[in-house]
């Protein structure tokens, strides 16, 4: 008598449903005058505009590597996971602070892993979301496992609408916006950080 394999039919048919489109519906016709915040986007200085706005959901901006390190240090978070291809700019510049940086995530020592940098495929300056997405994501445990999440972008990356953001999408199935540390409330209305992601979202702008 032969038993289904129940488990890898299940993991095929989420394969097949999570692959590339080979076509997409075309976006809505959005009303633009209704769609997003405009208190949220006084200013024209669209970085300026993102650190106000990601702030106020508890993210930390920074422009700099040495900004970085200092916050690590001072919180103790000492060993992580870099992007290979951000190496040069960032995690070498960590490993000179006395930081342990390891450029091959290992998902069995997950729990070594107390900051992961990441590359970040944009932002959103309205609402002070980072966007993440599969293609640009070197490791995507390595985004969302570690206590602190460095996601780095470069300013060119910033919409300034949360519709300028949909309209970017490109071809990757997974786009992930965070907004600020993970964020979770019980019946009490108690708002706790860090419950089922990172607790500390940094970006780093180069």
């Amino acid at each position: 008598m032969n038993i289904p394999d129940h488990r890898s039919s299940i993991f095929d048919k989420i394969q097949a449903a999570t692959g590339t489109l080979k076509s997409k519906a075309a976006l809505p016709d959005y009303d633009l005058s209704v769609t997003h915040s405009l208190p949220k986007l006084e200013g024209t200085d669209l970085w300026q505009i993102f650190c106000r706005n990601f702030k106020a959901v508890n993210g930390k901006p920074m422009d700099s590597v040495a900004e970085l390190a200092a916050f690590l240090k001072s919180t103790n978070q000492l060993t992580g996971y870099c992007d290979p291809a951000l190496m040069d700019a960032v995690g070498s510049k960590l490993a000179a602070e006395g930081l342990t940086v390891e450029t091959s995530y290992d998902r069995e020592r997950y729990e070594v892993y107390q900051f992961g940098i990441t590359r970040a495929s944009g932002a959103i300056a309205e609402s002070g979301s980072v966007i993440l997405d599969d293609e640009r994501t070197s490791h995507r445990l390595a985004a969302l496992s570690p206590w602190v999440h460095v996601a780095v972008l470069e300013n060119h990356e910033i919409h300034r609408t949360i519709p300028d953001a949909i309209a970017a999408f490109g071809e990757s199935p997974n786009i992930i916006w965070c907004t600020g540390p993970s964020k979770t409330a019980d019946v009490e209305g108690i708002l706790i950080e860090g419950v089922h992601g990172p607790g500390e979202q940094v970006v780093l702008r180069i």
